[in-house]
């Protein structure tokens, strides 16, 4: 596709709206970056150019354009057990823990706050249905959110190509949990019935959701602003368990942005707790 020079204030209409829906700042030296997310937009649902996009846009402010640019726009790079570390430190570390804390109720609950296309639950779904890491009997429940409907219904689906499940996920898991269709791979049903996905964009009000035991907010604060961070964590604070974990990624901190959490260190992975715990 030839290139559609967008104009300056083209470029100002994507930022603003992306800001406004979904809080995450597009500075200005990422013109190249919207521009081809824009063209493959384009191509995808059959237009000419991204400029036909922006027209689309102008002409009907509630158009569906709208949505369909800011998921365009939002990063939905994962991997199954991406960095590992996190994932080691919930099956050596915070699991035993909750399991050793849970042992009247016999319940573990999880919460990933973006889930992009489901490798993550997944990845956590496959420690927990470990009988080694939670005792068979005990009732677990992840939830997975996300903003974007394209990313949702990719996960729900759970189906990956080829190349999506030698990313980080060990053989022996893959033929334990999956079953191979064509040139795909699907997450069988037992794994796939212990996730709920839902629609869940962080910076706009969020449904009453229950008390959690463990929270990956991984590698979502980076996008946002202070006041914006500053926010979702004090939110996230509200369905935190007082000896949950909450989990970020590897370059976020809640460090000047809310004192009520404390690092914990585990192997070089770090997860925050509650300070007053």
């Amino acid at each position: 596709m030839k290139p559609t020079e967008l104009t300056s204030a083209d470029f100002d209409y994507v930022r603003t709206l992306v800001r406004d829906r979904a809080a995450i700042v597009l500075e200005e030296d990422k013109h190249y970056l919207i521009e081809t997310r824009l063209q493959t937009l384009a191509r995808a649902d059959g237009l000419r150019s991204a400029r036909e996009i922006m027209e689309h846009m102008r002409r009907d402010r509630t158009s569906s354009w709208h949505t369909k640019v800011v998921e365009a726009m939002t990063t939905n790079e994962t991997s199954f057990f991406r960095d590992l570390k996190p994932f080691e430190a919930l099956r050596k570390m915070v699991f035993p823990a909750l399991v050793a804390q849970r042992r009247a109720e016999r319940r573990l609950s999880v919460w990933c706050a973006a889930c992009s296309t489901g490798q993550e639950p997944y990845s956590i779904a496959m420690i927990m249905r470990d009988p080694a890491v939670v005792p068979a009997g005990w009732t677990t429940r992840i939830q997975a959110t996300d903003l974007a409907t394209n990313v949702l219904e990719r996960a729900k689906l759970g189906r990956y190509n080829q190349f999506e499940v030698n990313r980080g996920l060990p053989a022996h898991l893959l033929v334990k949990y999956f079953q191979k269709q064509g040139t795909e791979w699907q997450v069988k049903d037992e794994l796939r019935s212990m996730i709920e996905f839902k629609l869940l964009n962080l910076i706009e009000p969020w449904p009453n959701l229950p008390e959690t035991d463990v929270v990956f907010l991984r590698n979502v604060l980076i996008y946002f602003d202070v006041e914006t961070k500053r926010r979702i964590l004090a939110k996230v604070r509200r369905i935190l368990r007082p000896d949950g974990y909450l989990f970020l990624g590897g370059a976020e901190t809640t460090l000047n942005l809310d004192d009520a959490f404390v690092r914990v260190d585990f192997d070089g992975s770090g997860c925050y707790r509650l300070r007053s715990f």
